[in-house]
């Protein structure tokens, strides 16, 4: 089963407090998103498998380390995962990004696919889906079954916040994912949403209601 990783780093932690507070305005809450996400990318990319090198200093040859294996794919989950992109590629600037649209109905709950644009070369790449919150999980679900229709076979999930029902079903239905986030909250309330959350990310990040 695929491993449930929350990052405890005290920058990681201080800036989710203030992305939970329903008072930080839409630009405040959008820096934070970004800079959380750039945090959680040194944390996510900390098994990339390295090879050796030989450079030459301004003094003298000396070996060092370049990353090796598999390129980066980012995949933001449309449309709050957008959010996250920026600080990823902070990071990991040559990483190609795909996109996956979906929208949750507001009677079922469940997510409907109208829009998916990849890397042509996503079987190579190791792919890591953005989505700042993983509630009932149908989303990242959906998204990571498309990605694997279209041949992706290395594939990481990253969320600031996650409901235990929304682990629950990604581990049940992906054991090859492994999830990666800032917090683990308490559940899903009666409309569910991720308590105690952090509201809509997409509507927060967008200035939308």
């Amino acid at each position: 089963m695929g491993k449930v990783i929350v990052l405890d780093h005290p920058l990681i932690q201080h800036k989710l407090t203030y992305i939970r507070d329903r008072n930080t305005g839409t630009k405040d809450f959008r820096e934070l998103v970004d800079e959380v996400s750039m945090l959680m990318a040194f944390e996510i990319t900390r098994d990339l498998s390295l090879r050796d090198e030989t450079v030459e200093t301004p003094l003298g040859e000396t070996k060092t380390q370049v990353l090796d294996g598999k390129k980066i794919g980012l995949i933001p989950i449309l449309r709050a995962g957008l959010g996250m992109v920026d600080g990823m590629l902070n990071l990991l600037p040559a990483a190609k990004v795909g996109h996956v649209g979906l929208y949750r109905d507001p009677e079922t709950l469940l997510p409907t696919e109208y829009y998916i644009k990849l890397p042509s070369d996503i079987s190579e790449r190791e792919l890591i889906v953005l989505d700042p919150m993983l509630a009932t999980g149908g989303s990242a679900n959906d998204a990571i079954e498309s990605l694997k229709k279209r041949g992706a076979q290395n594939i990481r999930l990253m969320c600031l916040v996650a409901a235990p029902e929304g682990v629950e079903l990604i581990q049940k239905q992906h054991p090859d994912v492994n999830i990666y986030l800032a917090a683990l909250d308490e559940k899903l309330n009666e409309h569910g949403y991720i308590y105690p959350g952090l509201g809509d990310a997409g509507d927060r990040l967008f200035g939308t209601k």
